[in-house]
């Protein structure tokens, strides 16, 4: 079980718990105690028949070793980037396509590194003993959000896009920690998850808190006795326009669906149901959300309208679904299923239909990424 708290542990243990989610309902329910790791980035859009020219970026355990992939949205041309015996994971795309930033251990702790779209030009951006994990691209390309314990205990920090510039923005004592940092669409405010862990018998509780890039306004926008829940690669998700946040709560009991204003008011449960309700994905119109369920005995891919009317389940499979991802057209949802035996990427049209599978590996692919559009 990982534990984004954990300091020593390593990108590749950190990563292997990733690979049950298919399969486990029951480490979810365990997930407020132990925080699982889970990541999910974005995907490139494709039209039937055309093939697109985005590209999927993903981590997949090859050779011994997490590597970071891409391969066009058709299924060809698939390219392992990295090509290092080490572990390189969580990739996410610069805003105009042309960069990826990952986390790798290749110089014996976490460090964040910068290449080329190709490939190229590997650059280690952090330079710390500690370990620093999940960077998130700013959408104004000039920064990088991260978590490092280099404090002590799992911080928020920033830093420019070169890596100049590093800056803690939460300062909590252990055995606090802080999470699942998420932009806000102007760049001005990164939403995160904080919580304490269990200490005198009593559990810890996730928020979901806010604060401004520059480190200023400091705010816990959930404030519930319950969890409100997000994971390193599973973080509250912004809307389009910016002024609502989507995130799971289970404030009701079980894994729910809740949107709320940016300021933390109107929190509203959208899936209401008695199954669990994960991974909610705005589209890019701002008019639906995205999630994946277990309410059909295994995990299908839903969609809803914003107001939580309509949930319709996309996939119909009789495998596992999840971790839902939107086109940057909001033509197609990436998704990740194991229907073939093991973890694959998928992409079907936005009302379930074309489901295609994209990668065809032996292993379990993880995180797909669509390549914005530029």
């Amino acid at each position: 079980m990982c534990e984004s708290g954990k300091k020593d542990a390593g990108l590749d243990e950190a990563t292997s718990c990733q690979r049950g989610e298919l399969k486990m309902g029951h480490l979810l329910r365990r997930a407020m105690l132990s925080v699982v790791t889970i990541t999910l980035l974005s995907i490139a859009a494709c039209n039937n028949g055309g093939g697109s020219t985005h590209q999927i970026a993903f981590h997949s355990y090859h050779g011994g070793s997490n590597e970071i992939f891409v391969v066009n949205a058709d299924g060809s041309k698939l390219t392992n980037l990295t090509k290092n015996p080490s572990s390189d994971i969580d990739p996410t795309w610069s805003p105009d396509g042309k960069q990826l930033t990952f986390a790798s251990d290749r110089d014996g702790n976490g460090e964040i590194y910068v290449m080329n779209a190709n490939g190229s030009g590997q650059t280690r951006l952090t330079h710390h003993p500690e370990h620093d994990r999940y960077p998130v691209w700013s959408p104004d390309g000039t920064q990088i959000a991260f978590v490092s314990n280099r404090d002590g205990n799992s911080e928020i920090y920033v830093m420019s896009a070169d890596g100049s510039d590093q800056t803690q923005l939460t300062h909590t004592d252990s055995p606090w920690f802080n999470i699942a940092p998420a932009w806000s669409p102007d760049s001005k405010q990164i939403a995160f998850s904080s919580k304490s862990e269990a200490t005198d018998g009593l559990p810890g509780n996730l928020e979901i808190y806010v604060v401004n890039s520059d480190g200023l306004g400091l705010a816990d926008l959930t404030d519930n006795p319950s969890g409100d829940l997000t994971f390193p690669h599973f973080p509250a998700i912004w809307s389009p326009d910016g002024t609502q946040i989507v995130y799971v709560s289970v404030r009701d009991g079980n894994f729910e669906v809740y949107v709320m204003n940016a300021d933390g008011s109107n929190q509203t449960n959208l899936s209401y149901h008695s199954e669990e309700d994960l991974f909610p994905a705005w589209s890019p119109s701002g008019t639906q959300i995205a999630f994946y369920s277990s309410r059909d005995g295994n995990y299908e891919i839903y969609v809803m309208n914003i107001d939580g009317t309509g949930q319709t389940n996309l996939t119909k499979n009789p495998s596992g679904d999840i971790r839902p991802v939107w086109s940057p057209d909001g033509t197609q949802i990436a998704f990740l299923s194991n229907r073939d035996g093991n973890s694959e990427i998928y992409v079907m049209n936005a009302d379930g239909s074309g489901q295609t599978r994209v990668t065809k590996t032996s292993v379990d692919e993880e995180f797909a990424v669509w390549q914005p559009q530029n």
